[in-house]
């Protein structure tokens, strides 16, 4: 099913926009590199594990709050319709940039299920490392089984996890299907599953943007969309599927894409 098109998608900003928002964005990029980033590791230290900030574990309040920042340096604004579920909760969302990490972790900490590729990506990989990710190396059985194992030790803990199903990014038009066997871990720990929805762009009219190009790599994507126009990153928390809900984790997997679809289609 395909996510909505809208006639200004695909509109590429001028090279003179492109290059007045570098002027200020860079610099934003390295404060926040360079400044914040040594703030926050300073705060998240071992002594101020316990601390708790409005009920939200302290370390989990700075994560985020960097992660807002981020987004912020892209100009972008993250934009929260609905209520994410406390406690031990998986959380699956369709996947349309490495973006998509930050933008949940500015809302939810979730400890991710990520490739393992990302481990190696500048900025990225070390904040997913400090952001509790779960790194799984493709078609890889055993690493599947481990992956496992860790999101159900985790979900029993009370600790949520977040999971993209596709499998991969997209093209940005189209939220592929999901594969079912991820969601094993909820079913065995009797944890609700909560959908959630990303939308680049008001509508997400700016999903293809933001989605990886023909030949694009990591970096070229991250410089690329560091001389974007702003723009919204809608995450929408939908109905949870409680325990026992629905049987068996193919009937989860179809729930939970046919409640992101129905967003991304409207």
């Amino acid at each position: 099913m395909n996510a909505p098109t809208h006639a200004g998608a695909t509109a590429r900003p001028s090279p003179l926009a492109r290059t007045v928002r570098y002027l200020y964005r860079v610099p934003m990029l390295l404060w926040h590199l360079l400044v914040d980033l040594p703030v926050v590791l300073l705060l998240i230290t071992p002594p101020t594990r316990h601390l708790r900030w409005n009920g939200e574990p302290f370390h989990d309040r700075m994560v985020r709050a960097w992660a807002a920042g981020l987004l912020r340096v892209f100009g972008m604004r993250g934009l929260r319709v609905g209520e994410p579920l406390p406690g031990g909760v998986m959380f699956v969302a369709n996947h349309v940039s490495w973006l998509d990490i930050i933008a949940l972790h500015s809302q939810r900490m979730m400890g991710f299920v990520a490739k393992r590729e990302i481990r190696g990506w500048p900025l990225v990989g070390w904040m997913a490392e400090r952001g509790q990710t779960i790194f799984h190396a493709r078609g890889d059985t055993e690493s599947l089984g481990g992956v496992l194992r860790e999101m159900l030790a985790r979900l029993r803990s009370g600790r949520a996890v977040g999971v993209f199903p596709e499998g991969g990014t997209r093209a940005g038009d189209r939220v592929g299907p999901f594969h079912a066997r991820i969601f094993l871990a909820a079913v065995e720990a009797g944890a609700a599953v909560q959908p959630v929805a990303l939308r680049y762009g008001a509508g997400g009219r700016d999903q293809q943007r933001v989605a990886f190009g023909r030949r694009e790599n990591f970096l070229s994507n991250f410089l690329r969309l560091l001389g974007e126009p702003g723009r919204e990153v809608e995450v929408h928390f939908l109905e949870p599927i409680a325990p026992g809900a629905a049987e068996g984790r193919r009937r989860i997997a179809e729930l939970a894409r046919s409640r992101i679809v129905e967003v991304m289609e409207n």
